[in-house]
C-alpha cells in the first residue's frame, strides 16, 4: 500500500512538473528566446534565397514598417493594465482602420508585409502587441483568449478618436484566433468585418496537435496537467479559449483563409471554424501554402480575395481625403469665429449695461444720503365752546 501511495504521489509530482515545464516553455518569454535560437539555426543551415519573391516580399515589409513614423500608444485596459500598440496613419485623412494582430512568438514589427498592403489601400493601421510578446508588459501568453478583451479596448479607443471609424480586424495564426474570439463579443457597429488567416479552433486543439506531432505524447495525462497549471498561473483554460464557441455567437462578417499544406495549425481547422461561424462568411483555401505563408505563396489569390470581401462591408470615405481635411479646417475656423463673436457680444452687452447700472447705483446712494423731512406736529384739538349764560329780564 505504501509503495502504491508513493507511486501515486510520484506520478502526480511528475505530471505537475510537466505542466509547469510546458507552461514555462510555451507560455512565457522563454518561448520567444527559444524561437529566436531555432530561427538563427535554421537560417544558418538553410539560408533563404534573397532573390525569391517570398523573401523579397518579407524584407520589403520589414523595411517599409521600420521606416514609418509610427505612434507608440499606451492605454489602460479593462483591468487597469497598460497595453501597447503602434499606429501607422494613412497619407490622407480617412475613416478606414485595420486592427492587425500578430501570431505566436511574433511581434507588431513582423506584420510589415500585411500592413504595407493596407497602407496601399489608404488605411490607418493599428498594431497591438499581444500579451507576452514584444513591448507587452504582461509576461504570460494567453494565446488570444485574454488578448480578445484588449483588442476590444483598442476598438473603443479608435471609436473615441473617430466616431465614424470603419474597422477591419485582420489576424494571422494566434492573431487569427484572437480576432475570431473578438467577434464573439458585443462590438461597436464600427467593426465591419474580419479576416482570419490560419487560426486554430481552440487552444486545447492546437496544443493537443503539437503534443502528438512534435512530442509524440498522449493527450492524457499530459495536456490535462498543463491545462491545470495554466488555469492556476494564467487564469484561463485551454478548452475555454475556443474560437469555435466564440464564432457561434459572432455577427461580424468573416473571411476564413488557410494554407492547404499547414501542419502547425492543421488545415482541417479551416472547416471547423467556418462551419461553426454564425456570421456572414466566406472561406479561401490557398494551395501549396504552409503555416502563415498563404500571402507569400499566392499573393495574386490572397489579396484580391481580401479586398473583394472587405469592399462588401467597408464603405468608401464619403468625401475625398482633401475635401475632408478642408471641411475640418473650415469647421475649426468657423468655430473660432463663432467663439470670438460670442465673446465680443458679451463684452458689448457688459459695456452697454455698465453705465445704466452705475447711474442706478448713484441714484440709490443719493436717496440713501438725503435726510428725511421732519414730521409736522399734530394739530391741537379745539377746546369745546363754553355755553353762554342767559340773564332773565324782569317785566
Amino acid at each position: 500500500m505504501k509503495k502504491l501511495g508513493k507511486v501515486i504521489v510520484g506520478s502526480a509530482a511528475a505530471l505537475a512538473g510537466f505542466g509547469v515545464a510546458m507552461n514555462t516553455l510555451v507560455l512565457t518569454p522563454v518561448s520567444m528566446k527559444n524561437k529566436l535560437k531555432r530561427e538563427a539555426k535554421e537560417l544558418e543551415q538553410n539560408p533563404p534565397d534573397p532573390n525569391s519573391p517570398q523573401e523579397q516580399m518579407k524584407q520589403e515589409g520589414y523595411a517599409w514598417l521600420g521606416k514609418q513614423n509610427s505612434e507608440h500608444v499606451v492605454i489602460k485596459n479593462h483591468d487597469g493594465e497598460r497595453i501597447h500598440s503602434f499606429i501607422v496613419r494613412a497619407a490622407q485623412p480617412t475613416t478606414h482602420w485595420v486592427v492587425m494582430c500578430h501570431g505566436y512568438t511574433s511581434s507588431p514589427e513582423r506584420m510589415g508585409e500585411y500592413a504595407l498592403q493596407y497602407q496601399k489601400q489608404g488605411y490607418n493601421i493599428l498594431l497591438p502587441a499581444m500579451r507576452g510578446h514584444g513591448v507587452s508588459e504582461t509576461k504570460f501568453i494567453s494565446m488570444g483568449w485574454k488578448d480578445r478583451l484588449d483588442v476590444i479596448d483598442w476598438i473603443h479607443y479608435l471609436v473615441e478618436e473617430d466616431e465614424n471609424a470603419q474597422i477591419v480586424l485582420h489576424g494571422v495564426s494566434m492573431g487569427s484566433a484572437t480576432v475570431m474570439m473578438v467577434t464573439g463579443e458585443e462590438l461597436p457597429v464600427n467593426v465591419k468585418c474580419c479576416i482570419a488567416d490560419c487560426g486554430y479552433s481552440s487552444v486545447w486543439d492546437e496544443f493537443n496537435n503539437e503534443l502528438k506531432t512534435a512530442y509524440h505524447l498522449p493527450t492524457f495525462p499530459f495536456l490535462y496537467a498543463a491545462d491545470a497549471v495554466t488555469k492556476l498561473v494564467g487564469g484561463y483554460g485551454y478548452k475555454e479559449a475556443s474560437s469555435i464557441k466564440q464564432l457561434q455567437k459572432s455577427h461580424t462578417p468573416t473571411l476564413f483563409i488557410h494554407g492547404e499544406e499547414d501542419k502547425f495549425v492543421p488545415y482541417r481547422m479551416l472547416d471547423l471554424n467556418y462551419n461553426a461561424a454564425a456570421c456572414p462568411k466566406e472561406k479561401l483555401s490557398i494551395p501549396d501554402a504552409e503555416h502563415a505563408e498563404a500571402h507569400r505563396v499566392h499573393p495574386e489569390i490572397y489579396w484580391p480575395a481580401v479586398w473583394t470581401f472587405v469592399g462588401k462591408y467597408v464603405e468608401p470615405d464619403s468625401k475625398p481625403a482633401e475635401v475632408v481635411a478642408e471641411v475640418k479646417k473650415t469647421a475649426k475656423k468657423t468655430a473660432e469665429i463663432a467663439a470670438d463673436t460670442a465673446k465680443n457680444a458679451v463684452k458689448a452687452a457688459k459695456e452697454t449695461v455698465k453705465p445704466v447700472a452705475e447711474k442706478a447705483e448713484k441714484a440709490a446712494k443719493r436717496v440713501k444720503a438725503e435726510p428725511k423731512p421732519a414730521a409736522k406736529p399734530a394739530a391741537k384739538k379745539a377746546a369745546p365752546a363754553k355755553p353762554k349764560k342767559e340773564t332773565a329780564k324782569e317785566d
